[in-house]
């Protein structure tokens, strides 16, 4: 059963009532909490990334350990949670922002917030900048039952926070993780094939000008450039058998040499006369009417484009490019200006991360907005109960391919006995029959060190085409991966400079009339200059 979804970069604005606080030690008596003002904790996150509660009584979630649902928005939950748990009043001002880059504009226009959530760039960025402060040692006990966080994050997440670093600083000092995902292409399959979509040369393709999409922003559709001009390379046996392929990849993925940002205008700029449109947000609703047949797209609002297509019987499908895909992570960080060293607004602040990622918390947020959490859910199984709630082959579907095996049986046996048992045993080797899978997600519930086949859903095959597919990538696709890692100054200087040139000038959309009247004007200011130059000179 697919839940459902909504999609994060609509606009959307919460205001959230007060209620509790408090610092970092055990509740105190009600009496001291009276004596103190509430604590105003500022809140920054993605337009509709967050639940806002108010759900139907048909949208409960029921798991076999317990049922959820979303009666009052997460804000509001988290205060009243606050105050019962710590004793102090605390009041969330939560307000949002619609990109990475509006974000950073924001705080340097001099917009202060307490915590925020960007994405990983944005976060590496704010790292080199000093502009955030680390989380605090408490924040790290795991004996706290409070801290959700720390005691339930994937471990396959943990390992990546605690292994990139920007300035010899790990993320997980600094940041904890909200959201994550891939970057693929989602295509109607009527139209395009699952090889056309698994490339990002699917971007340039010819035979569907004007029907794909590319997003709007210039992170993203310069990875996907680079990914097309380096298909070739990144797809070699050579390559891949590199034993740094994953650093050789993270290089060649964030490659920012003139070479390199000259060849991504020249194909960004040959892109326009391809794609239907450079899009953020509106790349969804022309997938699901039909506008165009292939769009680029985050993978939650890839899951958001198919479960809408599926209310409407059409069929959509997620690829991922075989050159490589982006890992994304949206995380939250605490400002150095908004916290000014108050141990009461950082308490807040981690407290409202911890709270997030209580598993009933993170399910309603995901079920909210159709994105993956970071969080597994550690000695909790109510996260892996909603991704089989989500993505199991219900039993009709198991049932019609227990009918479909005994009708084989039954016809191999009456053949020769010796036969029959040799096809039996060839098609138990390729699995239980064609509508079912074995879908492993070990390395994301039990980490690096889980044995496959511990953390396994029986899914529809369809699935590996699908939502299934595009919030929980297989592994083999994760090995392809790469982090879209932060730019000095300098280098987000010249990739800039090349997104003006490619979104707000074309020279090849330039027709011959126009430098025709572009030559005759050059040529008419120079005659007038020399003709003014004669004139002061007398000649």
């Amino acid at each position: 059963m697919s839940a459902f979804v909504r999609n994060k970069r609509t606009c959307a604005l919460l205001c959230a009532a007060a209620l509790g606080m408090g610092l970092f030690m055990p509740a105190r008596p009600a009496a001291a909490a009276e004596s103190e003002d509430p604590v105003v904790l500022r809140v920054s996150n993605w337009e509709e990334y967050i639940d806002l509660g108010d759900w139907d009584e048909e949208e409960t979630i029921e798991l076999e350990s317990g049922d959820i649902i979303g009666e009052t928005s997460v804000v509001e939950d988290f205060e009243e949670w606050y105050e019962e748990t710590y004793g102090r009043e605390v009041i969330v001002e939560y307000s949002t922002f619609g990109t990475n880059e509006d974000l950073y504009n924001m705080l340097t226009l001099g917009d202060v917030y307490d915590l925020v959530c960007p994405s990983e760039y944005m976060i590496m960025k704010l790292m080199a900048e000093d502009r955030v402060v680390p989380l605090s040692e408490g924040f790290f006990d795991e004996t706290d039952e409070n801290n959700y966080y720390v005691r339930g994050v994937s471990p396959y997440i943990r390992d990546i926070f605690e292994s990139q670093e920007i300035n010899g600083e790990q993320w997980s000092k600094y940041a904890a993780g909200y959201m994550w995902g891939v970057t693929g292409i989602v295509y109607n399959p009527e139209v395009v094939t699952a090889e056309e979509a698994s490339t990002w040369k699917i971007l340039g393709n010819p035979d569907y000008r004007r029907r794909v999409t590319i997003k709007d922003n210039v992170r993203d559709s310069y990875f996907a450039a680079v990914g097309a001009l380096k298909s070739d390379l990144l797809c070699s046996e050579e390559f891949r058998s590199d034993p740094d392929y994953s650093r050789n990849l993270e290089r060649e993925m964030n490659d920012t040499s003139p070479e390199m940002i000259a060849a991504v205008q020249d194909y960004l700029q040959a892109l326009k006369d391809n794609v239907y449109s450079f899009e953020t947000d509106s790349g969804k609703a022309d997938m699901i009417t039909g506008k165009v047949v292939a769009n680029l797209q985050w993978s939650g609002d890839g899951v958001y484009t198919l479960d809408q297509a599926d209310e409407d019987d059409f069929e959509l499908a997620f690829a991922v490019p075989e050159e490589c895909t982006n890992i994304y992570f949206d995380g939250w960080v605490m400002l150095r200006s908004g916290i000014e060293e108050d141990p009461a607004k950082q308490h807040a602040a981690e407290a409202f991360i911890n709270f997030c990622s209580r598993p009933d918390i993170a399910i309603r947020n995901m079920y909210y907005i159709g994105y993956t959490s970071v969080l597994s859910g550690g000695d909790d199984p109510r996260i892996f109960e909603y991704m089989e709630y989500n993505y199991a082959a219900e039993d009709e579907e198991e049932e019609e391919a227990a009918a479909e095996e005994a009708e084989e049986e039954t016809v191999e046996e009456e053949a020769e006995e010796e036969a029959a048992e040799e096809e039996t045993a060839e098609e138990e080797d390729a699995g239980d029959g064609e509508d079912v899978i074995e879908y492993d997600v070990s390395y994301f519930y039990g980490g690096a060190d889980c044995e496959d086949g511990t953390y396994v859903i029986e899914a529809p095959a369809e699935s590996l085409h699908r939502q299934l597919f595009a919030a929980y990538p297989p592994r083999e696709v994760l090995e392809r991966s790469a982090v879209m890692v932060y730019f000095d100054q300098e280098q987000n200087d010249a990739i800039n400079r090349m997104w003006v040139n490619v979104r707000c000038f074309n020279i090849r959309h330039v027709p011959a009339w126009a430098w025709v009247l572009i030559a005759a004007l050059i040529a008419a200011a120079v005659w007038a200059t020399v003709k003014v130059r004669r004139h002061f000179s007398g000649t």
